[in-house]
């Protein structure tokens, strides 16, 4: 039986000398890193503010002339007819040649070269306005980003706690395996002595076996803490050894930090820029309804199989390709213009007030969740304050808890109390640790409460 007892000793000490390995414990500044570069949220948010980025390079090549060139060469005829047309939208009729008596099916190659450059001169502001949303809007997606990376870092950082107090919870359920362990091999051996009833003996196994249970138990959520980290953190299932001496001890500076300052908040930045791209959208809509003053300059050379007096002599044409595609007559064309769709301005006017009303609500978000912030600040002070005051009872209660244990299990040896009673504060020591160890992390995970609040890990990184 001592031999027994002392291999599920060995195993335990064991288990717990191997979890905390140095060159494998996960520290929770590790954790929170690849949480940032593995996260597909994290990427999918940085991949769109990549694309708004490239989409304010755009705006801005908006504003470049337009600046066409082409070339066509052509084989057909040149009968042209007197007569009606009507444009099609998506068909082009051309007819460019003499009305004949008969129908002619003379053919020859033809070629035009065109130029056309067109140049915005002035729009009341259109293209600063252009270049003006697109970059809010990317202001708006760095600070989605940015918003994604501090939720997923609070996240990490939550999850990393919880499996802190699973760890710690398991360890608790191991030195209670080991307390029973020793007390079975007591009772046993007093009981084959005939100091105690048999019935000690089959309590004692049911003591063993319920710890064993508790164990597994403590096991099994220590796992899944140990997956929803790694969901977290946006990699595959694997072991993880976390840095149980961090939490043991209080924050160093809990009760010295700066003043909070929710207004960096990556919540407020996000809600805040989705108000002023809002705004700046709706601004651009409203020019999209002024004139808009243009420069424009066409250049235009022909070439044609058919001669100059084809006109009045049909068989002035050539099936040399070479003939038509070389140039010979040349135009340009340079002016000015203004265009301004009345009816267009009506349009913007009421599209610009719809954004205007978008504006508002986005606004109203902004102003519900800077409420709710200066509600969980608050609350996070609150929290604190009242984990602090139930960490300081558990010194107490372990102390008193163990002297009991003590106390009894001396007292149980020497045949002055019964089982139940040593049972009874076994179970009490148990509790006594598991609670110590909670209203600690819990005193951790008040200060991250506090932490996400005011938008700023830095505090609370530092003094893990």
């Amino acid at each position: 039986m001592r031999q027994l007892f002392f291999f599920n000793i060995c195993l335990i000490l064991a288990g717990n000398t191997m979890a905390q390995s140095p060159d494998s414990i996960l520290t929770l500044q590790q954790a929170i890193s690849i949480a940032t570069a593995n996260y597909p949220q994290i990427k999918a948010a940085q991949h769109l503010a990549n694309a708004s980025a490239l989409e304010v390079k755009a705006a801005k090549q908006d504003g470049l002339p337009d600046f066409t060139a082409g070339i066509q060469l052509a084989y057909g005829t040149l009968d042209g007819g007197n007569g009606l047309s009507n444009g099609v939208p998506g068909l082009t009729t051309l007819t460019g040649g003499p009305a004949t008596p008969t129908q002619n099916w003379q053919a020859a190659f033809g070629a035009l070269y065109l130029t056309n450059i067109n140049f915005n001169l002035y729009s009341f502001g259109l293209q600063r306005a252009h270049v003006a949303v697109a970059r809010g809007q990317f202001e708006q997606d760095r600070q989605a980003l940015a918003q994604q990376i501090f939720q997923q870092q609070v996240r990490v950082a939550g999850a990393y706690l919880s499996l802190l107090a699973a760890v710690h919870v398991r360890m608790a359920m191991e030195s209670n395996l080991v307390r029973t362990l020793q007390l079975r091999d007591v009772i046993l051996a007093r009981t084959v002595n005939g100091l105690n009833p048999g019935v000690d003996s089959s309590i004692a196994n049911a003591q063993v076996s319920s710890a064993r249970l508790a164990l597994i138990d403590a096991q099994n959520f220590e796992q899944v803490q140990a997956s929803q980290l790694s969901t977290q953190m946006g990699i595959k299932p694997r072991p993880m050894v976390v840095d149980t001496a961090a939490s043991q001890t209080l924050p160093k500076d809990l009760l010295t930090i700066p003043a909070p300052d929710i207004s960096n908040n990556p919540n407020l930045r996000f809600l805040a820029s989705q108000v002023t791209t809002s705004n700046l959208f709706s601004a651009y809509i409203r020019k999209l309804g002024l004139p808009r003053f243009s420069l424009f300059a066409v250049g235009q050379d022909r070439g044609s199989g058919f001669g100059n007096t084809y006109t009045t002599n049909p068989a002035d044409y050539s099936n040399d390709p070479m003939t038509g595609f070389e140039p010979y007559r040349a135009n340009y064309l340079v002016g000015v213009g203004v265009t301004w769709d009345f009816t267009d301005w009506l349009r913007t006017r009421s599209r610009a007030a719809a954004q205007q009303e978008r504006s508002a609500a986005f606004t109203d978000q902004y102003e519900l969740e800077q409420n709710n912030l200066v509600n969980q600040l608050a609350l996070s002070d609150q929290q604190i304050h009242n984990t602090l005051a139930k960490y300081q009872e558990t010194p107490i209660q372990l102390k008193s808890a163990g002297d009991a244990y003590a106390q009894k299990r001396a007292l149980y040896e020497n045949g002055l109390t019964n089982i139940v009673e040593v049972s009874q504060t076994l179970y009490m020591l148990n509790r006594a640790e598991i609670d110590r160890d909670i209203a600690c992390n819990a005193v951790w995970q008040a200060l991250l409460f506090k932490a996400g609040t005011t938008g700023d890990l830095t505090n609370f990184l530092q003094q893990f």
